[in-house]
């Protein structure tokens, strides 16, 4: 996964900006609370240049905000291990890449999830059985240890949906998800039997698009919408490449792809239909 620093910097200063403006400071006058010259406060809300997690410390505390969760997020975006504290997926240092990190990071401050799904099954919802023979199809020359550990990595994910407060999956899953054999029958059914299961969670919801619904918006790949609970100027749209990832962030951007994916769930089988249409398919797997 790729969140970009210039992605990084624009998004986190365009926040502390907001901040700033909410308390009635002026630039100048912030730079004064912290000690700093006012064109260093410019330049962290523009983007031009980079911040320190100790810095962003500084600017919040200046500003009043106690919001713990939106605290975490600014310094994850300030490049701060979540907010200063270690989690699960630092063990995992060699083996992840530093942009797939902060992806996990960001996905686990995220309140909501809409994703599009073309080919397999969301990551969140799948068995460890699927996801060790999608990972082993995606990933060329892995040998078992690296393996294991992807898998690993793939299941502890799914952690964000029996949390506290947990994320709220929205998915919609294109009919070919469903009909690709992953992994062989036995494999398939389970997971088949897994997104049943998923989909009767109050925090989940799947609907299916079927083919009989022909081409639709969505037919040039899938994407993911990550909403955060604190403010919506921090939403990020992913779309997902064989190398890469690309995020947009652009109100435009946003706007677009959240009125196609309402598009898509108006031509997809309601929750209730679509579970039923999971099941059927299991059936005859």
């Amino acid at each position: 996964m790729q969140y970009g620093p210039a992605v990084r910097r624009r998004k986190l200063g365009a926040e502390l900006r907001a901040l700033r403006a909410r308390t009635g400071l002026t630039s100048g006058d912030a730079a004064g609370l912290v000690g700093w010259h006012q064109s260093k406060v410019s330049r962290i809300e523009t983007g031009a240049s980079g911040v320190k997690p100790a810095d962003v410390r500084l600017l919040l505390d200046a500003y009043g905000v106690v919001e713990t969760e939106l605290r975490e997020l600014l310094l994850i975006l300030a490049g701060s291990h979540d907010g200063g504290r270690d989690h699960w997926w630092h063990a995992y240092r060699g083996v992840l890449p530093p942009t797939y990190r902060d992806f996990i990071s960001l996905e686990s401050q995220a309140s909501a999830m809409r994703t599009l799904e073309t080919s397999v099954v969301p990551g969140l919802l799948q068995t460890p059985e699927y996801a060790r023979a999608v990972t082993r199809a995606a990933v060329e020359g892995l040998d078992e240890e690296r393996l294991d550990a992807l898998v690993e990595v793939r299941l502890a994910r799914q952690d964000v949906l029996r949390a506290h407060r947990p994320l709220e999956l929205t998915a919609v899953l294109d009919e070919a998800v469903l009909r690709r054999e992953v992994g062989g029958p036995e494999v398939m059914a389970r997971q088949l039997r897994r997104l049943v299961e998923a989909g009767r969670l109050p925090q989940v919801r799947l609907q299916v698009l079927p083919f009989r619904a022909g081409a639709h918006i969505g037919i040039t790949g899938p994407f993911v919408i990550l909403s955060f609970p604190s403010t919506s100027d921090l939403d990020v749209v992913v779309l997902d490449h064989m190398t890469s990832s690309l995020y947009l962030e652009r109100k435009e951007d946003l706007q677009a792809y959240s009125e196609a994916f309402n598009t898509l769930r108006t031509h997809a089988l309601s929750p209730e239909d679509s579970l039923d249409f999971i099941a059927g398919i299991g059936d005859d797997t």
